[in-house]
């Protein structure tokens, strides 16, 4: 097991995963959804190459249409 921060919550997962399969273990809608991995935005065709690793920090961020 290995253990990373996401949205300042310490969490425990399996292994090194893709930030792809990491956002299919969370109830976010991806289309209004930016994700950064320690404090660098990940492009939404990034996703399934970049790995999220012990001790990574991931904030997800769900963007709200408003006025």
């Amino acid at each position: 097991m290995i253990h990373i921060t996401v949205n300042g919550q310490r969490v425990e997962i399996e292994s090194p995963m893709s930030v792809e399969r990491m956002l299919n273990t969370v109830d976010v809608p991806p289309n209004y959804l930016a994700v950064e991995v320690n404090a660098n935005v990940v492009p939404r065709e990034e996703y399934a190459a970049t790995m999220v690793n012990d001790g990574d920090e991931v904030e997800l961020v769900t963007l709200v249409g408003g006025g």
